[in-house]
């Protein structure tokens, strides 16, 4: 099974790239994240996934272990192949699936081509708590440094009363759970669904004393 691949890029398509290893060239499928860091005559590194078929032996390349994990996760979910699982992957980085899947944010999956609302449920619900064990080295934006993607809470109580308050107010699900989470971090457990939303619209450049 091919693992990894390292060579030149000897050329790009719409989801494919050509990476010419000793003369041998191989074609990849990627994700279009990591097509656009791909560049034609260059050096790259991938690493690799291999599905291997009856009729063919399908090789799918990441430039990041995070981006890879994804994919194996996505790829368990019935109805999610390889195809809509590098779809899933072009429109939304390792880092922001963990929120995705944190913020239960179905519009967050749909904006992939092939994923429905139905599956983008399916999706949701079926990985929440896998999600939280992928190690993805990343940072949730706006975090204080050092902390991990896995430290903004999921979507329950106060915090679910907030978010879908934000909602209503016109905020997209995935940026009102980003500001929710981080202001219930700063005022705790304890704080109320009214505080959460101040603190929240503060961050979110409104304040609802005005």
């Amino acid at each position: 099974m091919i693992a990894k691949l390292k060579g030149l890029i000897d050329s790009v398509g719409d989801d494919w790239a050509v990476v010419d290893c000793g003369g041998v060239g191989y074609l990849v499928s990627c994700s279009a994240r990591t097509l656009a860091r791909l560049q034609t005559g260059a050096a790259a590194a991938l690493l690799v996934e291999t599905h291997v078929r009856e009729d063919a032996i399908l090789l799918y390349g990441f430039l990041e272990a995070g981006e890879r994990d994804w994919f194996r996760l996505l790829t368990t979910v019935q109805g999610v192949g390889a195809k809509v699982a590098l779809s899933i992957l072009s429109v939304a980085p390792p880092e922001q699936l963990l929120q995705i899947m944190a913020a239960q944010d179905r519009a967050g999956l749909t904006r992939a081509n092939g994923v429905g609302p139905k599956l983008a449920v399916r999706i949701l619900t079926e990985l929440k708590d896998k999600a939280g064990k992928i190690a993805l080295g990343g940072f949730v934006p706006g975090a204080a440094s050092g902390a991990s993607v896995s430290a903004l809470p999921a979507a329950s109580g106060p915090l679910e009363d907030a978010v879908s308050a934000l909602v209503n107010l016109g905020y997209k699900r995935l940026e009102a759970f980003q500001a929710a989470g981080e202001a219930a971090r700063e005022l705790g457990d304890a704080a109320e669904a009214s505080a959460l939303i101040r603190a929240a619209l503060k961050r979110l450049g409104k304040d609802l004393t005005r």
